[in-house]
């Protein structure tokens, strides 16, 4: 997306910045997991393939896109230094065509050492705020496989979405925020105390 293009959010354990070229190895390095491609619903692709995923997502309104840097771990090798090493993602999907205010969200937090540590909840709550007072998201949605314990406890427990489906066939579970009331009002106090930066210079 080209609004978070030259975008970072700085939390205590985190740091979101846009996807680049400088870290589609790494990303390509992740994506050969079969744990994660089952995760996140993913086909592997090939590097070349995955350079050209990253250069449509940063051109595509419908899309936006974090990596995900731990603040404890260090820069990643050749991406520069900005304060942390790659650790996952975060996205936003704007798929329905009837409500372009409603957002599909993802997490991955790819690093073994960077789970179970908050990095995820802390990443989503930056993120959701970013897209309440940036995007205009006024629902968000997941869908999760039935069997991610963790993800339906981080989305369903911790971040308070509640569960509006589920797929026996595809054997997922689909759960929804609304951005109203106590909840618009958290996610807009967070949204006014959002550490923006800018990525470079460029």
């Amino acid at each position: 997306m080209k609004l978070n293009v030259n975008t970072t959010i700085e939390g205590q354990k985190v740091i979101l910045v846009p996807y680049r070229r400088e870290h589609v190895a790494r990303y390509h390095e992740w994506m050969q997991d079969p744990a994660l491609q089952e995760a996140t619903a993913s086909e592997p692709l090939s590097l070349e393939e995955e350079y050209d995923m990253q250069r449509k997502w940063a051109e595509d309104d419908d899309k936006c896109t974090f990596i995900l840097l731990d603040k404890s771990r260090a820069d990643t090798p050749g991406t520069g230094s900005h304060g942390g090493g790659m650790a996952g993602d975060v996205n936003l999907f704007f798929n329905d065509h009837d409500d372009h205010t409603v957002a599909e969200a993802e997490v991955m937090v790819a690093e073994a050492a960077s789970r179970r540590r908050g990095v995820a909840l802390e990443a989503l709550q930056l993120f959701m705020a970013y897209a309440v007072k940036f995007l205009r998201v006024t629902k968000f949605r997941v869908k999760i496989g039935e069997n991610n314990a963790a993800s339906l406890a981080l989305f369903g427990t911790k971040l308070g979405f509640v569960e509006v489906s589920r797929s026996t066939v595809f054997k997922e579970v689909t759960l929804e925020l609304a951005v109203e009331g106590a909840v618009r009002q958290q996610l807009q106090d967070r949204a006014e105390q959002l550490q923006l930066g800018v990525y470079d210079s460029a």
